[in-house]
């Protein structure tokens, strides 16, 4: 079942009773993401609308919202399968990020794995006690938060995929190594079914170039931080040159229309980070960066003077952006 069809069963299934919601980790405090208020079950006795429960996913996306997202969903998915990303095994979940046992994505893995040791060294362990709750944001099959609930942490998987090979579902791979699975959500960037203040910390897992608006996505962030709270960017691209960025985006969408027969660009999504944007994110939300570089190894750190050498655009640098909210 492809995501966008997930979405629409999530909107059609009959209701499931909230009995099934207090099973899961932590009972979070929930907000219509359609009008935004405060409820305390799955329905909003508001607006009426129902968030509903399909293979333990708790999914809050509204049907107009669905719509919206379902062709980016589509092919994201279709592109991602051809990918060869998944596995039917659970040794490759519970091997992410530091091994990859399908082989089929190994170099991509060993940065992730790079940008999450850096992550634990230089900012979970410093600033999160144990039991600290943690949005996992685009958290795709789930391999952040299951790492976050083996570290001790409270974590909460939201992204739009559902399926079990990439999406929210395969998060089932992990049920066993767990005392209780962390909750998954359905939901989108800029409108999240969770109460004011509630986390410690909110991490965009290689998902915020996603985002169709940032000031937005991350204005929603923080509301679901507390005072003191975190939110943190990793594995989102930064150019130096917003030229570069868009010619990125340019390649990007040739070959994934030579490949796929799509180009996946149904979404504006902001694609990159620049200084410029960085610093607008800053003013806009009274927010400031402090900026963590992972060390990717000596061949990583020669792309850019290789790229200069053969006259090709300056290659992508990867680094973890951490904003903390404002104590009252």
């Amino acid at each position: 079942m492809c995501a966008s069809q997930s979405a629409k069963q999530c909107v059609a299934d009959p209701p499931r009773n909230d009995a099934v919601f207090d099973d899961l980790n932590f009972q979070v405090a929930l907000r219509c993401p359609r009008c935004h208020t405060d409820i305390s079950s799955l329905r909003c006795s508001r607006c009426g609308y129902e968030m509903r429960i399909d293979r333990g996913i708790v999914c809050a996306l509204a049907p107009e919202r669905a719509e919206h997202y379902a062709q980016f969903i589509h092919d994201y998915e279709r592109i991602r399968e051809a990918e060869g990303r998944g596995s039917e095994g659970d040794d490759f979940y519970l091997g992410l990020p530091y091994r990859d046992a399908t082989g089929r994505n190994s170099r991509q893995w060993q940065i992730r794995a790079r940008t999450y040791l850096c992550f634990v060294e230089n900012v979970l362990a410093p600033a999160m006690p144990a039991g600290a709750r943690i949005l996992d944001l685009g958290a795709g099959n789930c391999w952040l938060s299951f790492r976050l609930a083996l570290a001790g942490f409270k974590s909460v998987a939201v992204d739009l995929l559902t399926n079990g090979h990439d999406g929210l579902a395969a998060g089932e791979h992990y049920r066993k190594s767990l005392p209780a699975l962390f909750p998954r959500f359905q939901a989108e960037l800029v409108s999240m079914p969770f109460a004011d203040g509630q986390f410690d910390a909110a991490i965009f897992n290689a998902s915020f170039h996603y985002a169709e608006d940032d000031v937005m996505a991350m204005a929603e962030a923080l509301r679901c931080v507390r005072p003191g709270g975190m939110v943190i960017i990793s594995d989102t691209p930064w150019y130096w040159r917003d030229e570069d960025g868009k010619r990125m985006v340019a390649e990007r969408h040739a070959h994934f229309l030579e490949r796929f027969g799509t180009a996946s660009a149904c979404l504006k999504s902001i694609e990159y980070l620049t200084d410029d944007r960085l610093q607008a994110l800053e003013r806009r939300l009274s927010i400031r960066w402090t900026i963590h570089s992972p060390a990717y190894g000596f061949r990583w750190a020669m792309h850019p003077t290789l790229a200069k050498l053969r006259h090709r655009r300056a290659p992508a640098r990867f680094r973890i952006y951490v904003a903390q909210k404002a104590s009252k």
